[in-house]
């Protein structure tokens, strides 16, 4: 009888044992996994306003009481000296699309998408806007995504046209369609645009083409 009691306390210890051991193997494991995660440092669009104080750039981001410190980690600090151009060194307050990394309450930098003096929050593009783009003298928007690209004058009738992603050819993103006032060819080149007028600067400029008449502008991703 001893000897069956003691077979029987022994063996329940034993599958304790091999429980907390099994336990202490997932756990482990599920830690290393968490460790293991690789972390994603895919540069993505910041929205948000932008404020030089003393030597550090304060980002606060769109309906978000948070904020960052900026880095600029682009070649040349090619960021900071396009956003100079619309006030920041002076210390004007800017509205900023950036692409970047948020890390330890930093924001890395690596360019520019628009920036705008005394510019407002706006809201992020969608599938039905994948560009937008305009001009002045004489003045001009141009709206492309989801089905339509369309482009309108003052005055004039809006003109649509279907929309097709455009053509990515190194730093040039192309389209090309036919439309009732005539052939018509869009070309966004990846350079900086500074539109004065509006006191705001874009990471591409625009050239648009109807029918043999030639409009020039600053154009951005959405």
């Amino acid at each position: 009888m001893g000897r069956s009691i003691f077979h029987e306390m022994s063996h329940a210890m034993k599958i304790r044992h091999a429980t907390v051991a099994l336990a202490s193997t997932l756990l482990a494991c599920s830690l290393h996994a968490q460790e293991a995660k690789p972390v994603d440092t895919t540069p993505k669009l910041a929205y948000g306003l932008l404020l030089k104080q003393g030597e550090k750039i304060v980002f606060a981001p769109c309906r978000d009481r948070s904020y960052a410190i900026m880095e600029d980690v682009s070649k040349d600090q090619a960021v900071t000296a396009a956003l100079n151009t619309v006030g920041l060194a002076a210390g004007k307050k800017l509205y900023v699309e950036l692409l970047g990394i948020i890390e330890n309450g930093m924001l890395k930098t690596s360019s520019l998408n628009m920036a705008q003096t005394e510019g407002r929050c706006q809201l992020p593009g969608t599938k039905e806007e994948a560009w937008r783009a305009s001009g002045n003298e004489p003045g001009w928007v141009l709206a492309a995504g989801g089905e339509l690209l369309t482009l309108k004058f003052p005055g004039k009738p809006t003109l649509n046209v279907p929309y097709t992603p455009f053509k990515r050819e190194g730093k040039l993103a192309l389209f090309n369609a036919t439309s009732e006032s005539g052939p018509l060819a869009v070309r966004f080149e990846n350079t900086l645009c500074r539109d004065t007028m509006a006191n705001a600067v874009f990471s591409w400029t625009a050239s648009v083409t109807l029918n043999g008449q030639n409009y020039q502008g600053c154009a951005w991703e959405r």
